[in-house]
């Protein structure tokens, strides 16, 4: 009888578990009134005429503000606006072969931004579902020559489209020296939304704290970032949240437990070392020393740092998302996650 009652107990609490993961993907924002602003600078700047820059130019700084000066300066280095001097950089870029050919490949891929503009507002309706007080800034799509994705800057943020041409963009291959091909398979225009979420984590509501300097402390943050999308971008495949393809994906998760061995077996937790712990964080084609013939996934101490996460809001049902983004005791995550993944076996 014991028996019994302990299978039907587990069968409800799993039930219970799965509602709970699919109410999760299924909360109503259907009342959260938001509509992001989404201003075309690449197309003004396209419409400009080389002959009627004094009077085009001003009405365009009128327009954008703080975001034409940062153009200007900062993403083309065209140098200081105190004068028009810049005028004679804007009339030969705009007579180009390069930028006109770059301008009618983007045109070409976004004649529409309505798939952006509703993605964008998702997300923002589940961010304030979360964090009602969030202003909502402009988004301003623009073209750069490859040079910046996405800027923030004081009331917008920026989306560089000639950054998200698609993996296939016949552009990407002449970038390969600075912008390797495992980087640029990702820019796609499905990335948009999440880049924007991610940049909006990172940089503005959830900047990283100087003291975490150990691989737990950045497994432990980025985790967190990974989680809050989850959030707020609840239908987002894995795979795309943390840039990895599907092979990657599958690689990391079939390895989690031997990956996470690793980090025990080589003291790496406490590792402070910079270098050192940049390799299981950043950017990469794969992980150094960890799977063979160079097959394992990149970011493992993110990946890692997001299953150990998720792990402890599984074990800790009470604690909301607001609490687990304040915070900042990256042992107290470790120790309550309860974190020991096992070997699944098929």
């Amino acid at each position: 009888m014991n028996t019994i009652k302990t299978k039907i107990t587990l069968f409800f609490l799993a039930l219970t578990i799965l509602f709970a993961c699919n109410n999760d993907k299924n909360i109503d924002v259907s009342h959260i009134k938001v509509s992001p602003q989404l201003l075309r600078f690449d197309q003004d700047f396209a419409h400009l005429k080389a002959n009627t820059l004094a009077t085009q130019l001003p009405m365009l700084q009128k327009k954008y503000g703080a975001f034409y000066t940062d153009y200007f300066e900062k993403i083309l280095n065209l140098g200081p606006l105190r004068d028009t001097a810049y005028y004679a950089s804007v009339r030969e870029i705009i007579k180009g072969k390069a930028f006109l050919d770059l301008q009618h490949e983007t045109d070409s891929i976004y004649a529409s931004t309505q798939t952006i503009q509703n993605e964008i507002t998702q997300a923002y309706k589940h961010i304030l579902y979360y964090y009602p007080n969030t202003k909502v800034p402009k988004f301003i799509t623009y073209i750069s020559g490859f040079q910046v994705q996405n800027p923030i800057g004081v009331g917008y943020i920026g989306i560089g489209l000639d950054m998200f041409l698609g993996a296939n963009s016949k552009f990407y291959p002449a970038l390969v020296e600075s912008v390797p091909s495992y980087i640029s398979k990702r820019f796609t225009p499905e990335n948009i939304a999440p880049r924007v979420v991610e940049l909006v984590a990172r940089e503005d509501m959830f900047p990283e704290l100087d003291k975490d300097k150990t691989l737990l402390a950045k497994m432990i943050y980025n985790g967190k970032i990974m989680y809050f999308m989850d959030k707020v971008c609840p239908m987002l495949a894995d795979s795309t949240k943390i840039g990895f393809n599907t092979k990657q994906m599958a690689w990391a998760s079939q390895n989690e437990p031997d990956i996470w061995g690793f980090f025990l077996e080589e003291n790496l937790l406490y590792e402070a070392d910079y270098f050192k712990i940049q390799r299981y964080i950043s950017e990469a084609p794969f992980t150094p020393g960890i799977g063979s013939q160079n097959e394992s996934a990149p970011k493992l101490g993110i990946f890692i740092g997001w299953q150990i996460v998720k792990k402890y809001m599984a074990e800790n049902p009470d604690v909301t998302l607001q609490q687990l983004m304040l915070e900042r005791d990256e042992q107290k995550v470790l120790r309550l996650a309860k974190y020991h993944p096992k070997v699944v076996n098929n």
